[in-house]
């Protein structure tokens, strides 16, 4: 008997569609599983393989960055490529949480601005919704 797994018991234990594991397959993520009278037959090491490709979507890699992070320079280890994108991940995080509280501030600041408010209720497009209600 076989440890290999059919496409339906990947997908159930890795809590995925079989239409995910095709996409990923097709776009390069999986390699090409053996088949067996056609029907696709996977490693269970293919298991850690999703796991892995989880663990990068649950940090927002992209699949690009995700095919980078498996499959990329094979003079770094998977260890070194998840550092290095790891590190790009938390920059780009920065950046938007540094936009973030810009954001906010700029919110806060026109709830306290008092001339904001009257400038606001001055527009003309104010003074028609005055009118209309």
């Amino acid at each position: 008997m076989s440890d290999d797994l059919t496409i339906g018991e990947v997908a159930e234990l890795a809590n995925l569609q079989t239409s995910t594991l095709r996409y990923y397959e097709s776009i390069g993520l999986l390699p090409a599983p053996r088949r067996v009278s056609g029907q696709r037959r996977y490693s269970p090491a293919v298991l850690q393989v999703l796991a892995v490709i989880q663990l990068a979507k649950d940090a927002h890699f992209t699949l690009p960055e995700i095919h980078k992070l498996l499959y990329g320079s094979s003079a770094a280890t998977l260890v070194e490529r998840w550092q290095t994108l790891a590190q790009h991940k938390i920059a780009e995080l920065d950046a938007v949480i540094h936009a973030a509280q810009e954001r906010r501030a700029l919110l806060e600041e026109g709830l306290q601005c008092a001339a904001l408010h009257v400038e606001l209720d001055e527009l003309p497009i104010s003074q028609t919704a005055k009118q209309a209600s």
